[in-house]
């Protein structure tokens, strides 16, 4: 028994250290990408400091064809699917306080049409201006009010940890 209590504590501590061994998302399951073959991140998450400051508040994808298809990174609702000053927009409600949006990308769905993660929810829309001259999809996504990063839904994002042999 006294040799059972030092083991236990030990296991317990790389167990902890280690943490699991899959990516653990902020949903509980792993999303995925919206474009197929993963793309190219073009452009990474750079939030602002303060809301209304200018940042970048999604990840740009590419490069893609006028007309690639988009698909859903997980199950949800379509919330909004529509123009926004010059460009198509289409807004996903995952639950949990969960909405990812897609621009510019045009769609036959309509708000409160349910989408299973995989399935194709649009296309990408031919409008330049957002990536220069090469056309991308941007992809956000938000908790509640605040946007987080997308990569953070589809990558494991976390350091590598070295851990002791011993």
């Amino acid at each position: 028994m006294l040799l059972l209590k030092p083991l236990l504590s030990a296991f317990l501590a790389i167990a902890i250290t280690a943490g699991p061994s899959s990516p653990v998302h902020p949903t509980g399951e792993h999303w995925s990408w919206p474009l197929s073959p993963k793309p190219a991140v073009l452009r990474t998450f750079d939030p602002p400091d303060k809301p209304w400051l200018s940042g970048h508040r999604g990840v740009d994808l590419g490069p893609v064809l006028d007309g690639e298809p988009v698909t859903a990174p997980a199950d949800g609702v379509v919330t909004f699917a529509g123009v926004v000053v010059d460009r198509s927009v289409l807004t996903i409600d995952h639950g949990n306080g969960l909405k990812s949006s897609f621009e510019p990308a045009t769609s036959n769905l309509r708000p409160g049409d349910p989408v299973s993660k995989g399935q194709i929810i649009g296309s990408i829309e031919p409008v330049s201006g957002h990536c220069g001259s090469s056309p991308c999809l941007h992809w956000g996504v938000r908790r509640g009010d605040e946007y987080v990063n997308p990569l953070d839904f589809v990558q494991d994002m976390r350091p590598s940890i070295l851990l002791p042999l011993g």
